[in-house]
């Protein structure tokens, strides 16, 4: 290895020391190797190895993609692959995705890449969408924060916008400081000018749902009634595959009997209208 590769890998080290706001001495100790050891790493002076670099980038939780980025920049392959979920490999992935997503319903669950386009969604997701006024919003790709914040999307009819606003900026902050994807800085900027405009919203006087301050709920107004959720967010554990370490599967639950039985109506008596669109062709 030259030492410029190591210096590039040395460069890449630091800076993703430096991401998660730790000193050499700190990472050095939770990496088991000594300070000098690790400064000599980033600096160029020492060339790691492959293990090392893994090691390293594992214990600083480097996305997948990032590292394969340091050991290319170190002169190594690259080890993990990155394959549409249309690749016959995926089968698994692709079953459990469709079988976390159905098993669901009749409450909405959807599938989204890093940058939150839609990769999948259940049936259940269709009354959400119902007021939706700009339909290029839901020509694919996808992007469910755009989708979900545009003055022309789901926002006007989101009872609680200025706190679910301000929980989805939170998220894309606290990812984009983890990943340092600009696709991501140049959403959070683009969400970031988007007007706070509920007017349909403001009709429904109803009181928002207490959750005693314990999680951000989502209160939606539609045709069929006032919806309030609670969502979780599933990743797939120890992925080897890039697509799949990237991917999250986001499941809207009921926040009380109310929106539970709407739903429940819904799915009995009308299928849920409203056509999803698939995601692209990877």
């Amino acid at each position: 290895m030259s030492g410029r590769t190591a210096l590039a890998a040395g460069e890449y080290l630091r800076t993703w020391r430096q991401r998660r706001r730790m000193s050499q001495l700190e990472f050095a100790l939770e990496a088991e190797i000594s300070q000098r050891h690790l400064s000599f790493l980033e600096s160029g002076r020492s060339v790691p190895s492959r293990d090392m670099l893994l090691h390293l980038a594992e214990r600083l939780e480097v996305p997948l993609r990032e590292r394969n980025a340091m050991l290319l920049a170190a002169g190594y392959a690259p080890v993990y692959a990155e394959r549409s979920l249309e690749d016959p490999a995926m089968a698994a992935a692709r079953q459990a995705i469709e079988l976390v997503l159905k098993g669901h319903e009749p409450y909405p669950a959807l599938a989204v890449d890093r940058h939150w386009n839609l990769v999948a969604a259940n049936a259940a997701l269709a009354p959400m969408l119902a007021g939706v006024a700009d339909r290029a919003l839901l020509e694919p790709p996808v992007n469910v924060l755009r989708l979900s914040l545009h003055p022309e999307g789901m926002a006007p009819r989101i009872a609680n916008l200025v706190e679910w606003r301000a929980h989805l900026l939170d998220r894309l902050r606290r990812q984009i400081a983890v990943t340092s994807d600009p696709v991501l800085t140049d959403l959070l900027r683009e969400l970031s000018t988007y007007p706070v405009n509920n007017t349909l919203a403001a009709i429904d006087a109803a009181p928002p749902t207490d959750h005693g301050g314990v999680l951000v709920p989502l209160e939606l107004v539609t045709d069929a009634g006032r919806l309030s959720f609670i969502s979780t967010t599933t990743v797939f554990g120890t992925p080897r595959d890039i697509t799949l370490s990237e991917l999250a599967l986001e499941a809207f639950f009921p926040a009380n009997t109310e929106t539970a039985e709407i739903l429940r109506r819904l799915s009995a008596t009308d299928p849920f209208p409203v056509e999803i669109p698939p995601p692209p062709a990877r």
